[in-house]
């Protein structure tokens, strides 16, 4: 009889029952024939729960990592990979054969994957709405792509601009506009950022990290007034087939 080999998977996050990954992998490895291997979620109530989670799963071979623990979750850790270093975020963890621990972000390259083909000559300059974990990895893709960004906070800070001052000019100047925060997430589908939709056009390209629902209000609104639209589904499959790739090199 052929021993099948056991792999275990995961999702570390809080308030995570809505997830894309599990299904993800769960139709993955039903769909390729990798009988072995599962995938689960791991919702903690606070990050320094993830040291008791670690110890009682010492067979685990890698997590994903979602809101809100990219970034504090790397004091835990072992070892970052040289891009996860200069983000600053964590999204996928291996689990070394000597039981350490080391992070990489595959956020950047989804994302980076995923607005390539919607770029024209154009599109030079991004505002990213949001500065969390995810932003972060945003903006290393942004780098990569030679494309100027900006930061905006609900409170203005150290390169950051807080939402009250866009207008018109700011959309004259930024040609994509990247929504990273969770406002319009499902359940919540009837909330957006606060900016002036009004001054989206057809050369702009409104991404929304977002992929539950398919279209926020943020999309719907830019959408209206002739903007290129993309949700988060391709990053996270982008991303999510990167980590599997980590996980079994």
């Amino acid at each position: 009889m052929i021993e099948v080999l056991k792999k275990r998977f995961g999702l570390l996050g809080r308030n995570i029952s809505y997830s894309f990954s599990k299904g993800y992998f769960t139709e993955k490895f039903s769909k390729e024939h990798f009988e072995g291997c599962t995938y689960e979620n791991f919702d903690i109530p606070e990050i320094n729960n993830f040291t008791e989670l670690k110890e009682n799963n010492a067979d685990l071979n890698g997590l994903n990592v979602t809101i809100p623990y990219k970034e504090s979750v790397i004091p835990f850790l072992d070892k970052l990979s040289k891009n996860a270093q200069q983000i600053g975020a964590v999204n996928t963890i291996k689990f070394t054969k000597k039981g350490k621990l080391k992070g990489y972000n595959t956020d950047y390259y989804g994302f980076k994957k995923s607005l390539e083909p919607l770029l024209q000559p154009h599109h030079k300059k991004a505002l990213i709405l949001g500065t969390g974990g995810a932003s972060k990895g945003v903006a290393f893709a942004l780098d990569q792509l030679d494309i100027t960004y900006t930061f905006v906070s609900r409170e203005a800070k150290q390169n950051c601009i807080d939402y009250s001052v866009i207008n018109a000019t700011t959309f004259d100047n930024y040609q994509i506009i990247i929504n990273c925060t969770p406002v319009g997430t499902s359940p919540n589908v009837d909330l957006f950022p606060l900016i002036p939709y009004e001054f989206f056009t057809e050369k702009h390209i409104a991404y929304d990290l977002i992929y539950n629902p398919a279209e926020t209000q943020f999309l719907n609104k830019a959408k209206a007034h002739g903007a290129q639209i993309k949700n988060g589904l391709d990053m996270l499959i982008f991303q999510a087939e990167k980590a599997w790739k980590i996980w079994n090199k």
